[in-house]
């Protein structure tokens, strides 16, 4: 392997570590919430809102984010790049749960 596709990899490998990181930490409802209905709410909804759906939905997101760059890390340390086709399914599935996931938070908040 030459130096550029080491550091490459150690990229995508540091990248899916911060990502388990912060899902670990998203699965123990620690820290903030990395969620756009929380980033972009008033301070007083903060204070009312339910989190917990919030804090779910963004500890999944970052585990499958963080699988898709230990996939493309695994691809270049294997100079083996048939296995990047391994991360189209896993982002179809990230995508599809980011959006059906909104629309069941979005319902019960409704209720």
């Amino acid at each position: 392997m030459t130096t550029a596709e080491w550091i490459i990899a150690a990229v995508m490998f540091a990248a899916a570590g911060v990502l388990l990181f912060f899902s670990i930490r998203s699965f123990f409802n620690r820290g903030f919430v990395l969620h756009n209905a929380y980033i972009y709410a008033t301070e007083e909804e903060r204070k009312t809102m339910n989190k917990k759906p919030y804090y779910r939905q963004t500890a999944i997101v970052f585990c499958l984010l963080s699988a898709v760059f230990i996939i493309l890390g695994s691809a270049v340390v294997l100079q083996n790049y048939e296995i990047e086709y391994l991360q189209i399914p896993v982002t179809a599935i990230l995508i599809l749960y980011a959006v059906l996931s909104t629309k069941r938070i979005r319902r019960q908040e409704k209720k």
